[in-house]
């Protein structure tokens, strides 16, 4: 069976190497990775990549999938309020599937109420509102609590993909 990864990038300005770098670990270990985004047919790194949207997050449904990843860069602010988006996190981690996000995205896992009491990592600037929210913040690259996976930006991205087989493939 294949394993399967939804992986939710801003329509414009997701940090481009925390799409790519996970992406292409996942696929190397022959995860099959879904993007999904809302109303556009590509995305648009902050970099200048460009990635074709599978589906849009509207249609996206957390049973499909064996994890939901939330990329980050500054447009990643634009979910972080947004019902549908914070629906998905929400069924992703109810239904016991793997949850992850990477630089400012975990205030998506906040804000969806996922973090309460748990460990977690972020940009520096979105830990505020993870501790406002219950998180116990952890200044680690990548933070690994259940199955929940946070990670705090570019750097990190590589140690995040890695991250990801190792708890998909377990």
């Amino acid at each position: 069976m294949t394993l399967k990864v939804l992986m939710v990038v801003a329509p414009r300005n997701f940090r481009d190497e925390e799409l790519f770098t996970p992406k292409k670990i996942l696929e190397d270990a022959g995860v099959k990775v879904s993007v999904a985004s809302r109303g556009v047919n590509e995305a648009t790194g902050a970099v200048g990549a460009r990635v074709n949207v599978d589906v849009d997050v509207s249609q996206a449904n957390a049973a499909d999938y064996d994890a939901v990843v939330f990329i980050g860069g500054a447009g990643a602010a634009v979910y972080f309020n947004d019902p549908v988006v914070l629906k998905l996190a929400g069924e992703s981690f109810s239904a016991g599937k793997l949850t992850a996000a990477i630089c400012i995205a975990p205030s998506i896992l906040a804000n969806a109420g996922i973090l309460q009491g748990r460990k977690a990592t972020s940009f520096p600037s979105e830990k505020g509102n993870l501790v406002s929210k219950g998180a116990t913040y952890v200044s680690q690259p990548v933070v690994e609590d259940g199955l929940i996976v946070t990670a705090v930006g570019p750097q990190a991205a590589g140690g995040f993909g890695r991250k990801l087989v190792g708890k998909l493939t377990r």
